[in-house]
């Protein structure tokens, strides 16, 4: 049966209210948590992106390669053609022209060579660059998944004390009256979590603004629950509980 006096009420009011604020606090906490492992997560991939575009760099270096090997051979192939060709040619113009199209090619294949070469050591140091990215990955692969462990075993923890909290919890309201628990808990609501406040100094503290003598006077009398007439949480007298 719940406690009749208004005294007595507030008194369970109050541990409520104590109750309450552990439990807001916590989710909070538990709603912030996505946010931070969201921004782990983020740290993480934007970690990848830059190995991703190491190895994007290198693919493009030996497709590169590649096309220039080709471009090589087709080089070497022409210049064998050209050779072929010398013992055909009648006049010594002719010949001459073939052999400044030979000398062009040539230069050409040679111009060629040196660029595959260059790719080779480009390609060198792409692979030492992300094997070393790698490294920094992985180790920020491991923080990641090492803080996300603690944040899930931190949400399982404050959870579980969320769950103790409301079993105090419901042990306390079956002792309010359905009237006081009710608007009790709309405020609490309305208010994130704080809905009973002591006044101080004559200041309510909630919201802080003074409370006039006549108010203080019906906090004392105990014949209802009084209200901040700014803010509406209910309010109290410590010292007179």
């Amino acid at each position: 049966m719940p406690v009749t006096s208004i005294r007595d009420q507030l008194k369970k009011l109050v541990e409520l209210q104590n109750i309450d604020l552990e439990i807001y606090g916590f989710k909070r906490e538990l709603r912030e948590k996505p946010l931070l492992l969201e921004d782990l997560r983020n740290k993480y991939e934007f970690s990848k992106q830059g190995l991703k575009k190491l190895e994007e760099k290198l693919k493009s270096i030996q497709v590169d390669r590649k096309s220039k090997e080709l471009e090589l051979q087709s080089k070497e192939e022409l210049i064998v053609k050209s050779n072929m060709q010398l013992f055909s040619l009648k006049t010594n113009k002719e010949y001459q022209a073939k052999l400044l199209e030979m000398e062009n090619i040539k230069a050409d294949k040679s111009l060629i060579e040196e660029q595959i070469l260059q790719s080779y050591d480009e390609s060198d140091a792409a692979v030492s660059t992300i094997e070393k990215e790698k490294q920094i990955v992985a180790a920020a692969e491991k923080r990641y998944l090492e803080q996300k462990k603690e944040v899930e075993d931190s949400v399982k923890g404050i959870e579980e004390q969320i769950k103790q909290l409301d079993l105090k919890r419901r042990q306390i309201t079956p002792e309010v009256e359905k009237a006081h628990l009710s608007r009790y808990e709309k405020i609490l609501e309305n208010k994130d979590g704080l809905a009973l406040v002591p006044v101080k100094s004559g200041s309510c503290g909630g919201c802080f603004m003074h409370v006039p003598q006549q108010v203080i006077s019906d906090i004392k009398m105990h014949e209802r629950l009084v209200f901040c007439e700014m803010c509406a949480r209910i309010i109290y007298l410590e010292d007179d509980l």
